[in-house]
């Protein structure tokens, strides 16, 4: 896919699918910026892919947020992408959970996006061009024990990108959302091996998913081939929810 002089934003993009995301998009020609709470990891993965800004920024933050991507159309002239891919964990049962956690989790996995979205849509409407991808979950759609937090936060992303979708399209700015499955990344890396076993075993494909897996359909949805979609969930799962 040809990214050739698209600007382009990925949050949590210093590891795991926002570093495949954005790894794709150099490769596809685009500029890309990365947003990442921890800089020097940022920095890490921009020596690494090429032509990548790193900056440091905590999506869950409103006012850092909307200076951050002024800077980056200050630097550019537009913005054409937004990948809402920052995400945290904090697991517990619900009854266990603290208030903390819960607010932790949903002010960055939902709030990030709303403060990302609305940070970008004015710019992208002026250029009356624009694609938004929300990395959501399967947990959005199935809901597990432990996560009521990242379920709930995950859930209501996939509401957050089709009220946008609506409301953005007469700009053609299209919003999507990509649901990934069972990932190997570095959030499922520290989970114990009865667990990913028995996951394994709920899997038609009888394997865990790549970070490329995502990334792949993810720069399909922000290609010029997938202008005529908006407001879907993509599930990317192998078979575990149907």
């Amino acid at each position: 896919m040809v990214f050739k002089d698209r600007v382009a934003l990925v949050t949590g993009g210093s590891r795991g699918i926002g570093k495949s995301i954005a790894q794709q998009l150099v490769q596809g020609g685009a500029q890309v910026f990365i947003f990442a709470r921890d800089l020097a990891k940022a920095q890490e993965t921009a020596s690494q892919l090429g032509n990548v800004t790193p900056m440091q920024a905590d999506v869950a933050d409103f006012d850092q947020v909307e200076a951050q991507i002024k800077q980056i159309i200050a630097q550019t002239g537009k913005l054409d992408y937004l990948i809402n891919n920052a995400g945290i964990t904090r697991d517990n049962l619900l009854m266990r959970m603290d208030k903390a956690d819960w607010d932790a989790v949903i002010n960055t996995n939902l709030g990030g996006a709303f403060n990302c979205t609305k940070a970008v849509t004015r710019q992208m409407s002026k250029q009356r061009f624009g694609r938004i991808v929300n990395i959501t979950s399967i947990i959005g759609a199935m809901g597990n024990a432990g996560q009521a937090n990242y379920s709930a936060a995950k859930a209501g992303l996939m509401g957050l990108t089709k009220s946008a979708a609506r409301e953005l399209a007469s700009r053609n700015i299209t919003v999507n959302a990509v649901a990934p499955g069972f990932i190997e990344t570095d959030m499922t890396a520290v989970l114990p091996e009865n667990i990913k076993s028995a996951m394994l075993q709920q899997i038609p494909l009888g394997r865990f998913g790549q970070p490329e897996d995502v990334a792949q359909l993810t720069c399909f949805l922000l290609s010029d081939t997938a202008g005529y979609i908006t407001g879907q969930v993509f599930h990317v799962n192998g078979g575990l929810l149907m």
